[in-house]
């Protein structure tokens, strides 16, 4: 219910405006309307400033026409020009959204005619609007010129809103230009301000352009959120053109998760909530997303009707950037249909184009390789896939976050795929391992000064088996494709390439297994074959590289990075874990394999150990355990060379102040948090510093800036290996930072651990590292006395912590009194 001010019409607007503010759009408008009627008669100046206000809040609801019927509906006040600015703006306004650019410039260039005699408040209002038409016109630089004076103007002037609003468009220009890392930072920017002043229209447009560049970056699965987040938002908003965006780019997610029904349902939906609105631009999306999707599900009718109605907009709209997308759409339907002349000649029409965003232009060169393939021209085709891969390197070496280095891989990981296949059906099965190679790890690898940002040859070569030789073990590397899967088998001696089933397949068994693995059962006594199954195709096809015992280094690819190979079922002679038979460590990659180093010097064993720590809140309680594991861990380590930090001093300050890269074994004892949509938010839990609600946690982005050169890190803690996997990159969170600050190696748990079991396996661990044995050999043994213990013979309890590294430094020496005295009756 809202407040009459019968005497009080500035008291009447502030209220109506807040409304608008804050994003109660009917609420705003109802009351500008009847505050216009009532004044219209008694004060003309007040009729018109109620009038404009309605007239805005019908802009904010997609009600495009309504408002320009509105705002013709009287003679203009030319006497009052702080009157006639906003009135010529919002007529703009509307006209730019409706694609009438003509009728929008002749209206915004009056109201900035008038701004030029008349410094009104609203100028500011005129540069946004201008900038608009220049970006509904693609004219990117003379919108940013626009939006920057009307983001000086509004802190010139003090206008939160409108500051917020320049950012908020700022920010979709660098969209638009494919800077995405620049779009966070000006949307997160605007999403602040809004926040701030309670501007709910402006959180829901840069929350959806937030998500839209982390999209643009490889991260739909945080994309997503936001989106659905955006679009509910904008439902409750009653912002209808608003949800219908949302709507799309979720469309647009769930296209590239291959849930064609929710991409269909979805885009049909945004499609139906635009052509309510009548908004041209976003029509035109959502039959654009519609003719990929219908590609994509092999409905070349459809695809071909959308594809054309997007072109026609365009053209109609004289956009040139606009035609080329559903002109490369046209050129993929027609190579589906066997034109090829025509779809040739359409791509390079494409990918030549001078205003041809470079995202489009990798995809050009891609389908023209992909075209070449099927038409049986190798050398061409060959040329485009690099063409392409060349494309995407390039705009990937203007990344700037670490954490979208990390997901932009993502956006090339067909062109890799189909190449790697390619490669692979040309029988150069060698120069198909050095690029699957060069996919993998690329953030780990260029942050830690082993790869170069960018390789213009491509990738460098690698010998493949010298690695082998000087990991002194048997490498497993694998592919996971869409439409066929390798493993590459290198010893010292020799390299075999073995083809496996489509990604999407052996996925599917993976994450069966994994379930099983954390529940109660038995899964050697379970009639479940998929433990064996995964054995027999990941693991059989390269058994005669494995002898009894062998060291084997595994390279996983998607989601075998959430897979423990150790817990798979070898069938004969009798079923038994593979564990039993070899010892396993994981590698990012050959790359970070060859950069292993030799371990410390004879005699460095510090300690870095910290935990144990003062419950922060109720949702991580005490672990019963840690004060035990802790004094287990510890008596391992000479007294003089180990630092401790517990209960109150256990806190990330601590850690981070404790100069970690002078130690050469790092181990907490904690629990640990996995952010899926942020995993350098991942975290290990200590004592709280502080008052800030969040010093307890040292984060894993905190983790890499402080540089480490420790043998090893263990992270005795749930989820320490990270949740989320990422094409190329692999498993990311804290094992992950702590490779990239520099740990040689991290032992670190795929999930929940129990707090009994860890304490048994850590001390035994601790004991093998005493008796000479590196830590792989020393893990392994540690796990293979738990697996042999009644109670502890489930997986669930030894097989959560993994060893990743860059293979393994020497065996540490023994220390105890009693290896020390007997070293001393050897010595001449």
């Amino acid at each position: 219910m809202s407040c009459r001010h019968d005497d009080n019409p500035q008291a009447a607007f502030d209220h109506a405006y807040q409304a608008l503010l804050h994003g109660n759009l009917l609420q705003a408008q109802d009351e500008a309307r009847r505050e216009s009627e009532r004044f219209h008669a008694s004060s003309s100046e007040w009729g018109w400033k109620f009038r404009t206000l309605e007239a805005k809040a019908m802009l904010h609801r997609g009600l495009y026409e309504e408002a320009l019927k509105l705002l013709g509906s009287a003679p203009m006040p030319s006497a009052h020009p702080e009157l006639v600015i906003p009135i010529l703006t919002n007529v703009g306004l509307a006209d730019v959204s409706t694609h009438r650019f003509s009728e929008a410039e002749h209206s915004l260039n009056e109201a900035a005619k008038l701004c030029e005699t008349f410094a009104a408040s609203s100028c500011g209002y005129v540069l946004q609007a201008r900038g608009l038409l220049s970006s509904e016109r693609s004219e990117s630089q003379s919108a940013e010129k626009l939006f920057q004076a009307s983001l000086s103007f509004a802190r010139a002037h003090a206008d939160a809103f409108l500051e917020a609003d320049s950012l908020v468009n700022l920010g979709y220009e660098s969209l638009a230009q494919g800077h995405f890392d620049e779009a966070i930072d000006r949307s997160e920017a605007a999403y602040q301000i809004a926040k701030t002043i309670g501007a709910q229209v402006l959180e829901l447009i840069s929350q959806g352009n937030i998500g839209w560049a982390h999209y643009k970056l490889g991260d739909s699965e945080k994309a997503l959120e936001l989106f659905l987040g955006a679009e509910k938002l904008a439902k409750r908003l009653d912002e209808l053109y608003e949800q219908g965006i949302w709507l799309t780019d979720a469309g647009y997610v769930y296209m590239g998760r291959r849930e064609f029904t929710l991409a269909e349902k979805s885009l049909l939906q945004a499609l139906e909530v635009e052509e309510r609105a009548n908004k041209k631009e976003d029509i035109y999306n959502a039959l654009r997303a519609l003719a990929r999707l219908s590609l994509q599900t092999n409905d070349l009718t459809k695809a071909s009707d959308y594809a054309q109605r997007a072109a026609e907009i365009a053209r109609q709209d004289k956009n040139h950037l606009g035609e080329l997308y559903p002109l490369l759409l046209q050129g993929q339907i027609a190579a589906h249909r066997g034109d090829f002349a025509w779809s040739e000649n359409t791509f390079r029409q494409v990918e030549r184009d001078k205003i041809c965003p470079v995202f489009l232009k990798w995809e050009a060169e891609h389908s023209l390789a992909r075209l070449y393939e099927d038409e049986k021209r190798p050398d061409l085709a060959d040329r485009e896939y690099r063409a392409a891969l060349a494309t995407f390197e390039a705009a990937r070496a203007d990344v700037r976050h670490e954490d979208s280095q990390i997901s932009f891989l993502t956006n090339a990981s067909r062109i890799y795929d189909d190449y790697v296949r390619f490669l692979v059906a040309r029988g150069k099965t060698d120069d198909a391992l050095h690029w699957a190679d060069y996919n993998r790890a690329r953030a780990l690898a260029e942050g830690l000064g082993l790869l170069a940002k960018v390789v213009p040859s491509g990738p460098p070569l690698i010998s493949a088996r010298e690695i082998a030789r000087q990991a002194n073990g048997t490498i497993l590397f694998y592919w996971m494709g869409e439409k066929q899967s390798y493993l590459w088998a290198i010893s010292p001696q020799r390299t075999a390439l073995f083809t496996l089933p489509p990604g999407p397949e052996i996925d599917a068994t993976v994450e069966r297994y994994r379930n099983s693995l954390g529940g109660p059962q038995d899964v050697l006594q379970s009639a479940d074959n998929d433990g064996r199954s995964l054995y027999v195709t990941l693991i059989a096809p390269a058994q005669t590289f494995l002898g009894k015992d062998a060291k084997v280094f595994i390279i996983p690819d998607g989601s075998l990075n959430n897979l423990n190979f150790e817990t798979l079922l070898v069938p004969e002679p009798k079923l038994h874990f593979w564990i039993e038979d070899v010892t396993i460590a994981n590698a990012s990659s050959l790359r970070m394999l060859a950069a292993s180093r030799p371990g410390k010097e004879r005699g460095d064993r510090s300690l870095l150990l910290i935990g144990n720590s003062v419950a922060p809140n109720p949702k991580y309680p005490e672990l019963p355990k840690a004060a035990s594991q802790m004094e287990g861990v510890a008596k391992h380590f000479p007294g003089a060379q180990r630092r401790i930090f517990t209960r109150q001093q256990a806190t990330p300050a601590a850690y981070l102040a404790s100069s970690p890269e002078q130690f050469s074994y790092i181990h907490f004892v904690a629990h640990g948090t996995a952010s899926r949509l942020s995993p350098l938010d991942s975290a290990i839990v200590l004592s709280k510093d502080g008052a800030d609600n969040d010093s307890f946690k040292l984060y894993a982005r905190d983790i890499i800036r402080r540089p480490l050169s420790a043998d090893l890190v263990v992270i005795s803690a749930c989820y320490g290996a990270g949740e989320r996997w990422y094409s190329g990159e692999g498993l990311v969170g804290l094992s992950w930072a702590f490779l990239r600050a520099g740990a040689h190696n991290v032992i670190a748990a795929l999930w929940d651990v129990s707090d009994v079991a860890t304490e048994q396996l850590m001390n035994r661990f601790y004991d093998g590292l005493d008796n000479g044995m590196n830590p792989d050999a020393a893990l392994r043994a540690a796990k293979l006395s738990l697996l042999r213990d009644s109670a502890f013979h489930n997986p669930f309890y030894w097989a959560p912590f993994q060893l990743y590294g860059r293979g393994q430094p020497a065996a540490a020496p023994p220390y105890t009194m009693r290896s020390a005295a007997a070293r001393a009756h050897r010595m001449p």
